[in-house]
C-alpha cells in the first residue's frame, strides 16, 4: 500500500485536494493507497514525542507506525516561504532515525500559488530524504499557480493530470 502524505497541517488545504486526486489516479491503476494528513498529528507532538520524549506520545506513535509500515510514499509538498512547511520537517525529525525511510521509495509532488511549483521545496526535501537513505523518483511534478489550474477540486490543466499519471505509473514500477 502506498502512503500519500499531505505535507501541511493547514486545514482544507489544496495539498489535501491534490492528495485525493492522486489517490484516484492510483485507484485507476489498481494500486491501494492511504492518505495521511499532518493536520492529524497531535498538536503538541514537537514537545511530547521528539528527542528525549521519543516513544512517549501514544497518538504520535500510532501515526509513526502507520508511516513506518509503508514501503512507498507520495509526498504532496506545498511551497511555504521558499521551501516546504516546517511541520513536515518536524514530522520527519520525529521518525525513527535512520530506519523509517532507509531503502524505501518516494515520489514528490510540488505545488505553489506562484510560478515555481515548489521546485526549491522539492530540492530541499530530496536532499533530506537522500540523507536518510530513501530513494526518490526522478520525476517530480511541479504544479505552479495551482489555484488557477483547478476548478471544483479538479485539476483543469491537462499536463498536470498527465504528469501525475506518469509519476504514479513510475512509482508503481519503482
Amino acid at each position: 500500500m502506498i502512503k500519500i502524505i499531505v505535507g501541511t497541517n493547514r486545514k482544507n488545504s489544496v495539498s489535501r485536494v491534490i492528495a485525493s486526486i492522486y489517490q484516484e489516479v492510483l485507484n485507476e491503476k489498481g494500486q491501494e493507497s492511504e492518505i495521511l494528513e499532518l493536520k492529524d498529528l497531535p498538536e503538541d507532538f514537537s514537545h511530547t514525542a521528539l528527542y528525549e520524549n521519543s516513544g512517549k506520545n501514544k497518538d504520535f506513535n500510532d501515526f509513526h507506525d502507520r508511516i513506518a509500515a509503508g514501503k512507498k510514499y507520495v509526498f504532496i509538498v506545498p511551497e511555504y516561504n521558499g521551501s516546504f512547511p516546517g511541520i513536515l520537517k518536524t514530522f520527519i525529525d520525529g521518525m525513527t532515525y535512520p530506519n523509517t525511510f532507509r531503502n524505501k521509495k518516494a515520489a514528490l509532488v510540488g505545488l505553489s500559488s506562484g510560478i515555481g511549483g515548489g521546485g526549491i521545496a522539492l530540492s530541499h526535501l530530496t536532499d533530506i530524504f537522500h540523507y536518510l537513505g530513501m530513494h526518490v523518483l526522478a520525476l517530480k511534478p511541479k504544479l505552479a499557480k495551482i489555484e488557477q489550474n483547478m476548478s471544483d477540486n479538479l485539476l483543469t490543466n491537462r499536463l498536470y493530470t498527465e504528469l501525475l499519471h506518469t509519476q504514479a505509473e513510475m512509482l508503481i514500477e519503482f
